[in-house]
């Protein structure tokens, strides 16, 4: 009898609990960041990317659980 050992196996369990919460706290923190990193761009910053200040006020005030 011979062991196949593979270096390419997948996972096919689902995550589970803590795997869910790892990734919506990362998902959560990451939308809190950029949020607030958009906060601290210039009027030229803003204008280069097709922003005014209304959308970063409206983007800045969402909650971080909200896309």
């Amino acid at each position: 009898m011979s062991l196949c050992v593979s270096d390419h196996v997948t996972n096919n369990h689902a995550p589970g609990l803590l795997g869910w919460v790892t990734g919506h706290l990362q998902v959560w923190f990451e939308r809190w960041r950029e949020r607030t990193e958009l906060t601290r761009w210039s009027d030229r910053d803003l204008r280069d990317a097709g922003w005014a200040w209304s959308d970063v006020v409206r983007e800045a005030e969402k909650p971080f659980w909200r896309a």
